[in-house]
């Protein structure tokens, strides 16, 4: 097939300008990493050091946190495509010796003869990749990440490894999302089925160039070579991913030479740019995350709109912007990052806070002089963003109180098989990674999230019927008011103040050659030393 032009996202970062920090205190204060050996990190000698932000939530693709479990997935387990590193988004066959769309809803594929599992579980087939895409559609197992499969009717199983991928409808994210993410990733049919068709955090078998080793829950994760790989060797030894929460822990690491990849602080990128630790490099990439205050429709509170509303205008966003992010990000407008189909040039509501509108919204309400409660994840930008916002709140008579979390109770609030938490959940800080197409972010927003990731509890027809038009939607124009409508929508809700997609600056050694996507995230598997 013809590869779809993929949207350009290259950026350009503005000159920095003299800051005044509006919040000088900050929860976390000066921390250290913890776990991580005082030996330097040498990538040439074999052993590749990384940090991811948050722990570990599952090594199976149908139950994966996001960005952070495929940095460990993409590694151990093969898909038809991979990413491609570079500037520009774009993608190039890993499993797959052919790949080809031959009409909007079939997609024929031959995977490469020698592609297999560890562990004795053989070569890969087609009722490997039949069983792994379906599984994640399969409504007896609730998987959380079948929003990214959601077109898929079946996997037609035409030879021992070849197939065709049967769609219900027209699906534009499937090649910038579905296949090269995490729910592309293709495991043994007989390895799931040997332990009752679901794993938690030990693979059973692999088929990339590293396999799992070892997880030492809050520290690390020890990927090491694949001796049964038979593509192109695997670049080190071994890859150590350490979870660290905060960035500045993470840069502390790297300048004490415990890591030879992070992601930075925007907090320390001007000073990082200006004197950079000695053999290294800082890069600026843009950023698809996206950061947001969400409200619980359903907390009895938050269910009067004209407070969610008053909230909503009295946030002032470039506030934040100065404290938490140092001036170098800027607000966004909804969930779609700029350079995207659906991206809106200007919100609803502006990012600047309006405390006349704000404090008539609230007078309105009845609700005056109320006590809500933020839950905030502990790391340094999120509890100065929750800050600013409850000092923004008490400018027009709310109390609020900042509640905060480390990453095993935060991401679980929301959770409704974690139990009934979210109940007690009224406004929180959130931040979600991102994929090159508006379909990922508006896919957990719909009704059928409601307690999985859509948090805000927001449950919308129209929304929902708008999702799944601009999946199939073949023309960019109509595809860009598609998603424009949609966040409408969500801010029209009152459920939601939109902040900033932030920026994401890395710094890495010299003696590795990082692969990295458009937007700054790592592809350990394609990791080399210089």
């Amino acid at each position: 097939m013809t590869q779809k032009t993929k949207p350009n996202l290259e950026w350009t970062r503005a000159g920095l300008p003299r800051r005044q920090f509006l919040q000088a205190t900050s929860a976390l204060g000066a921390t250290t990493a913890v776990g991580l050996g005082t030996q330097a990190a040498s990538a040439a000698g074999g052993t590749l050091k990384s940090r991811t932000y948050a722990d570990m939530r599952s090594l199976d693709p149908a139950f994966s946190q996001g960005i952070t479990d495929e940095e460990i997935q993409g590694p151990i387990y093969s898909k038809l495509i991979q990413y491609t590193p570079g500037r520009e988004w774009g993608w190039q066959k890993d499993a797959a010796a052919m790949i080809e769309q031959v009409d909007s809803t079939h997609i024929k594929f031959a995977l490469r003869s020698d592609m297999g599992f560890t562990n004795g579980f053989g070569a890969m087939t087609a009722e490997d990749v039949k069983y792994s895409f379906e599984r994640i559609i399969d409504e007896s197992l609730e998987s959380s990440n079948a929003p990214d499969w959601g077109a898929l009717d079946h996997v037609e199983v035409t030879g021992e490894r070849t197939g065709t991928i049967v769609l219900k409808n027209a699906f534009q994210p499937l090649w910038s999302i579905t296949l090269p993410h995490i729910a592309g990733n293709i495991v043994s049919k007989k390895a799931f089925e040997s332990v009752g068709g679901q794993i938690s955090t030990e693979p059973v078998a692999s088929s990339g160039p590293y396999m799992h080793k070892s997880w030492e829950p809050k520290q690390k994760t020890t990927l090491v070579r694949n001796p049964n790989w038979k593509g192109k060797p695997a670049a080190f030894d071994e890859i150590q991913i350490f979870h660290i929460d905060d960035e500045k822990a993470a840069e502390i690491a790297f300048e004490a030479g415990e890591l030879d990849f992070t992601r930075v602080s925007l907090a320390s990128l001007e000073r990082l740019l200006a004197n950079p630790p000695a053999n290294s490099t800082v890069e600026e990439f843009p950023s698809l995350y996206y950061v947001w205050v969400g409200m619980n429709l359903e907390n009895e509170k938050l269910k009067n709109k004209k407070l969610r509303q008053a909230i909503q205008y009295a946030i002032d966003v470039p506030s934040i912007m100065e404290a938490s992010y140092f001036g170098v990000a800027q607000p966004s407008t909804g969930i779609i990052a700029p350079g995207l189909v659906g991206h809106r040039p200007t919100g609803m509501i502006p990012p600047s806070q309006n405390l006349e509108k704000a404090q008539q919204l609230l007078e309105e309400s009845g609700m005056a002089g109320t006590n809500l409660a933020i839950d905030v994840l502990n790391k340094q930008a999120n509890v100065t963003t929750a800050q600013i916002v409850q000092a923004n709140l008490a400018q027009i008579g709310i109390n609020l109180e900042v509640r905060l979390h480390e990453g095993a109770t935060f991401w679980v609030l929301g959770d409704e098989s974690a139990g009934e938490q979210w109940k007690d959940m009224e406004l929180v800080l959130n931040r979600f990674s991102m994929t090159p197409d508006p379909y990922y972010a508006t896919a957990w927003f719909t009704c059928e999230q409601v307690g999985i990731w859509n948090w805000e509890r927001m449950c919308n027809s129209e929304f929902d019927e708008l999702h799944m038009a601009g999946q199939s939607e073949g023309d960019v124009a109509k595809r860009n008011e598609i998603y424009r409508k949609a966040q409408d929508l969500m801010e029209e809700s009152g459920a939601y103040k939109f902040i900033t997609h932030e920026a994401t600056p890395v710094i890495y050694r010299n003696t590795i050659n990082p692969a990295l996507r458009p937007d700054g995230l790592a592809l350990l598997r394609f990791f080399t030393p210089a």
